[in-house]
């Protein structure tokens, strides 16, 4: 490895970049940039990274430009990351690395997008947006002359394919395991069967801080909620109340921004807590034991995770199943559904790079060349396709 040492007083339990177990394709290592930056850099120059741009979370890209996009979403993360990474005494990089490609994988029109395409997708081997970022890391993107991917890390794609938990065996949730991860595992073994490393776990953490909170910001901004309804939360109604009582008559942007604030605030201390508590009471004493603990040592505490659900399900009711939100998304849907289905039948409509590499219509290869097509569109490039196939007054 790389004779670069950025860190020399990580925790025993961080992924140590002098240690990695390196690339599936070897390469010289840099001399001023530890595996894990080179990781981040790939990831961030990558042209998967720069379409989460115009990739929304809830709204469509069209509903205004204040809200989170998947890009600004992950940047999030990223922050989130690094601070939770730095008091833990973590690789920063790798937890960084790890916030920014998690939603590489993600289908256009957030959640909606993905179900559409996981439906299309179910005769074919399904749709699932973990395997699809590891699909563009390993194979899809295409930047370098000597491999097809990025050729990450092995510690940077086991984050990506497990920083939820382990995915197979008696640890895991018994949900079966996307194809793509089953074939890039038979060349290139990512251990499906451990927790992922300490960082991986910290982006996983830090993705649940930033989405809740970010979407009691953008809810409220657009509408669908109030602020006496979110009073009706424990921690999250014990905050705004504080805020109010300290600030009368504050203007409704600097609250909530302020109550956001704060929330995120209490939500990191509460992980570094209930982390360092694990770390030491399971004793972990190196990055080996974080992934055979038998258990996620980056958690919440008890009282945390309840907050944290009762957060998740009052979102679940007032903002994903808005009726406002309902209607963008069943249109969503229908975009999806028709682009796959028009594509699968006649993938000589596709552009000539990407029909190529199908065979014959309905095929299993053809969908999956036509998934791989549909996921990687933003927003608006699907709803522009969208109108060049269906609508008959327009160019193609």
């Amino acid at each position: 490895m790389s004779e670069f040492r950025p860190f020399s007083d990580l925790a025993p339990y961080a992924a140590r970049p002098e240690t990695s177990r390196g690339r599936q394709w070897p390469e010289p290592e840099s001399a001023t940039r530890s595996p894990y930056m080179r990781d981040r850099d790939r990831i961030i120059h990558c042209g998967a990274f720069r379409r989460m741009k115009h990739k929304t979370q809830v709204f469509v890209y069209h509903e205004g430009d204040y809200y989170r996009t998947r890009l600004t979403h992950s940047l999030e993360v990223a922050q989130i990351a690094r601070s939770i990474s730095r008091v833990l005494r973590l690789d920063e990089d790798l937890a960084e690395a790890l916030a920014l490609a998690h939603d590489l994988g993600h289908a256009p029109f957030g959640h909606a997008g993905e179900d559409a395409l996981a439906a299309a997708m179910q005769p074919f081997g399904g749709f699932d947006h973990n395997a699809h970022s590891l699909r563009l890391v390993t194979k899809l993107e295409e930047r370098y002359a000597a491999f097809d991917g990025l050729n990450l890390t092995w510690e940077t794609l086991e984050g990506i394919v497990k920083h939820n938990g382990p995915l197979i065996g008696p640890l895991s949730k018994g949900e079966a395991l996307p194809q793509a991860m089953a074939e890039f595992n038979a060349a290139f073994d990512l251990r499906l069967d451990t927790f992922a490393s300490a960082e991986a776990q910290v982006a996983a953490l830090a993705d649940d801080i930033a989405y809740n909170n970010h979407d009691i910001d953008d809810g409220l901004r657009a509408g669908l909620f109030t602020i006496d309804q979110l009073r009706e939360l424990p921690l999250v109604g014990r905050i705004f109340g504080d805020v109010m009582e300290r600030h009368p008559g504050l203007e409704h942007s600097r609250l909530v921004n302020e109550c956001v604030r704060r929330l995120i605030t209490v939500m990191v201390d509460d992980a570094l807590r209930e982390t360092l508590r694990r770390v030491n009471a399971l004793k972990v004493r190196s990055a080996e034991e974080v992934r055979i603990c038998g258990q996620a040592i980056v958690a919440f505490s008890e009282e945390m995770r309840a907050n944290d659900r009762a957060v998740k399900a009052f979102l679940f009711k007032n903002m994903y199943r808005h009726f406002k939100v309902n209607r963008m998304l069943s249109k969503a849907k229908r975009v999806i559904a028709d682009l796959f289905g028009l594509l699968l039948a006649e993938p000589g409509v596709l552009p000539p790079r990407w029909a190529q590499l199908c065979d014959v219509p309905g095929s299993t290869r053809t969908a999956r060349v036509v998934s791989d097509y549909i996921a990687g569109m933003t927003d608006r490039f699907a709803l522009q396709e969208h109108r060049r196939l269906f609508a008959v007054e327009v160019d193609v």
